[in-house]
């Protein structure tokens, strides 16, 4: 895999960074986690001071190929700036006369942004000339390109993979580091291997679950999806979120870990409430005796013992989803005794892995700090792709291209 020394001599060439500043922001369009850009900030700088002009793209939120002022990356750059302790310019459009203007006006060392990748069609279009012809105008602002942004990695995105065939191109620190991080998870990692998984939609898990299913010894399973493995045993899960289309998958996964000996742990208690709201009436019930009009929100605190008790001795562990839903108080111990699991089993020496999106959000939110675990991803979904054994087309275009 190679890095940006590859690319040479740097100094007073233009480079396009392809970073990943998708960061969440509350109603007043303020950060409320920075991880990604802090995620960015190395590989920026270190292109800043080798003397190259750089120009970082990027994306933030889901626009539909056309300016929304809520999806504009205007509030990253004051953090950014913080951050690189550099100024950065901004760029009013993507490929566009501001866009043009701003990169002109740099100089060796200096760092400019530009707008939203996705104010334009041609992102993340199907068809390859569109999609060809954005990266082409991209291309045309730069000398060289880095790949740094993982959470896109797993998008055949313009910015992603095309500029790569336009352009001398690397991969960022970002990118390689992730990259060797799953490859240490997939290919002959360290056990007990233990695999968590959270989150909302059993659905968006069932490739990695049905991937993990000859390769980990133990599967934790938590969060919304844990519902439908419930009822897949038969259990009432009152108003609890429930995939009735991935019911018979469920089934067939309970079946298929008990026949090749993997622990496929599930809760034993639960927290239920009966809304979704903070200051709901809340009880702890067996996870066989939830009440029809209640749902369950968090893991209870017997499951969470129970699965501390299985990771803490492991030595390599991927959590991806939070075990409950973490932004209410009430219903965050489950994730935070996750958490400090991992903290622990990390102390010992495994290798354990935050896999991004809501459980990176997770650990920071309850007051743990990156440096407590192995690895926190900033890609969840190109993580739970490789997982799957899925390629990663802006992974393989760059190692197609060196």
């Amino acid at each position: 895999m190679s890095g940006i020394e590859s690319l040479g001599d740097l100094r007073g060439k233009r480079v396009l960074v392809r970073s990943d500043l998708n960061v969440p922001l509350d109603a007043e369009r303020r950060i409320t986690d920075d991880g990604r850009i802090r995620a960015s900030a190395p590989t920026i700088t270190a292109l800043a001071e080798a003397g190259a002009r750089v120009v970082v793209c990027a994306h933030l939120g889901r626009p539909k190929g056309a300016p929304e002022e809520k999806y504009s990356l205007a509030p990253v750059v004051g953090r950014m700036s913080e951050i690189l302790g550099r100024p950065v310019a901004f760029a009013t459009d993507t490929v566009g006369e501001s866009a043009q203007a701003v990169v002109a006006a740099l100089h060796d060392g200096d760092i400019a942004l530009l707008e939203n990748l996705r104010f334009n069609a041609g992102e993340t279009s199907k068809d390859d000339t569109e999609r060809g012809a954005f990266a082409a105008a991209l291309a045309s602002l730069a000398d060289a390109y880095v790949s740094d942004g993982f959470g896109v990695v797993h998008r055949k995105q313009a910015s992603v993979y095309d500029v790569a065939t336009l352009l001398p191109s690397a991969m960022g620190g970002l990118v390689r580091t992730e990259v060797e991080v799953l490859k240490r998870l997939t290919v002959d990692p360290a056990r007990p291997y233990a695999v968590v998984l959270g989150g909302a939609k059993v659905a968006d898990k069932l490739a990695v679950i049905d991937n993990l299913l000859g390769k980990a010894d133990r599967l934790l399973i938590g969060g919304g999806m844990l519902f439908t493995f419930l009822a897949a045993q038969g259990h009432g899960i009152g108003k609890s979120l429930f995939d009735e289309a991935s019911l018979e998958a469920c089934k067939g996964y309970l079946a298929r870990a008990q026949e090749s000996g993997v622990e496929l742990v599930l809760p034993v208690d639960v927290v239920c409430g009966r809304e979704f709201a903070a200051d709901t009436e809340i009880v702890t019930v067996e996870a066989d005796a939830i009440p029809d009009d209640m749902m369950g929100l968090d893991i209870g605190p017997k499951s969470a013992a129970l699965y501390a008790g299985r990771l803490t001795d492991c030595r390599t562990v991927f959590w991806n989803g939070p075990m409950g839903a973490f932004e209410m108080a009430p219903f965050a111990a489950g994730t935070k005794a996750v958490a400090a699991a991992l903290v622990e089993a990390t102390a010992a020496g495994a290798l354990t892995v935050v896999g991004g999106g809501d459980s990176a959000a997770a650990v920071r939110l309850l007051g743990f700090s990156d440096d407590q675990f192995g690895h926190i991803s900033t890609g969840g979904g190109a993580s739970l792709e490789y997982l799957e054994g899925k390629d990663l087309p802006g992974v393989t275009i760059l190692e197609q291209e060196n």
